[in-house]
């Protein structure tokens, strides 16, 4: 189970309409696909969510040449420093360079053993895995009319309800004025019933807005609030505002418990340093009952591994987020992924249970060599860079 060579691909994912939230407008997602091939010929795949790593996960894939897959963390001293900063490197960077490299070895390990992630993992403990159902302003696609007024977005999720059992909605604030969002979410309401909804402001809010907000959506019973403001402190400010609970893209678990928000954290497993740190991560969480979620945004591959993560780990209970519905091109054979009744199968193949498209990933790679990466920011593009809070 050696390495013998550890390559990548950046590809962009499109949308079929681009979507607007508190950062902008985003049409597409940049990911880095990664193959690692063992002596055997095994083909392992793992995922960088930030971008193109392509230059960075190949350079630290030359000082794994040789090395046993079934050794992750030797593997992660030999490649991510024990430090949170270097003044000569990029430390974020670099760990996710690594999670992406990490994924693959597991990948490569269940292939070669016949197992399922969730199986090296030490069992499974559920089959089907809870995701929301995803709305928000979308422009014009190529194909697709996109949602421009309260009323369209609350027709979306009923035509979600009919055509696929939707059963927790989850939407983007933070977006337009505060009387338009709150007639989308009176609509939505509507439209869906007691369905769970969630609200997610990607901490487009000051705090004074968020409280003013908060009390005027409180008629419709509002389960979550993702990040109706940036910090953690800002959350437990609003404590006394809302019983409704509060989520964050942010990790910082010990700060979580110190203040007593927010109530569960939302990652990927790049942020968490790759599979084995997701593991760690999730069951501290459970120590200190702190929820954790995953956030959607990747391609198979690494929905693939959040997927099976969350099939072997208990603590993983509340829906996860999902994009799946939007997006209009995958690299992995079958994909996307399709939710229905709110919730979509574990892949039942060895690793993590898919296998790639060459086709899909050849052409995702052109559409990013064409396109460019995206969010591109303040470089243009359909991402816009950050908004002015409100």
């Amino acid at each position: 189970m050696k390495i013998r060579s550890i390559t990548a691909t950046p590809v962009n994912i499109p949308f079929v309409a681009p979507y607007r939230f508190s950062y902008g407008s985003i049409a597409s997602l940049t990911k880095t696909v990664i193959e690692l091939e063992t002596e055997d010929g095994v083909v392992g795949l793992g995922e960088c969510a930030d971008g193109d790593r392509k230059a960075d996960v190949e350079a630290m894939g030359n000082t794994l040449i040789g090395h046993d897959v079934r050794l992750v963390e030797g593997a992660a001293r030999a490649c991510v420093p024990g430090m949170a900063y270097t003044p000569w490197d990029n430390m974020l960077a670099t760990r996710r360079a690594f999670a992406g490299i990490e994924m693959a070895m597991w990948d490569a390990r269940g292939k070669t053993e016949g197992l399922p992630l969730w199986h090296l993992l030490g069992g499974r403990a559920r089959d089907r895995i809870a995701l929301s159902e995803y709305f928000a302003f979308r422009d014009p696609g190529p194909d697709h009319p996109g949602e421009a007024t309260p009323l369209e977005i609350a027709r979306f999720c009923a035509e979600m309800i009919e055509r696929h059992d939707a059963r927790i909605f989850e939407g983007k604030l933070a977006t337009v004025d505060l009387a338009t969002e709150v007639q989308m979410v009176r609509e939505i309401r509507a439209a869906i019933g007691d369905r769970e909804l969630r609200l997610d402001a990607n901490g487009g809010w000051t705090l004074p807005t968020a409280k003013r907000a908060i009390r005027a959506l409180e008629p419709f019973d509002i389960a979550w609030y993702e990040e109706p403001v940036e910090s953690y402190e800002e959350m437990a400010a609003l404590r006394d505002v809302t019983p409704a609970g509060l989520s964050s893209h942010r990790v910082d678990l010990r700060r979580a418990v110190e203040l007593g928000a927010p109530d569960a954290i939302v990652t990927n497993i790049n942020e968490l340093g790759g599979v084995a740190g997701a593991v760690s991560f999730i069951k501290s969480c459970a120590a200190f009952d702190v929820g954790f979620r995953f956030h959607s945004g990747e391609t198979g591959v690494a929905s693939a591994a959040y997927l099976q993560l969350s099939a072997a780990l208990e603590p993983v209970r509340d829906a996860s987020q999902t994009l799946f519905r939007w997006y209009a091109d995958d690299v992995i054979e079958g994909g996307p992924f399709s939710p229905k009744g709110g919730t979509v199968a574990v892949p039942e193949g060895p690793g993590l249970g898919v296998t790639l498209d060459r086709a899909a990933l050849a052409r995702c790679h052109r559409r990013y060599c064409d396109e460019g990466a995206f969010p591109a920011g303040r470089a243009g593009g359909s991402y816009g860079g950050r908004f002015r809070k409100v």
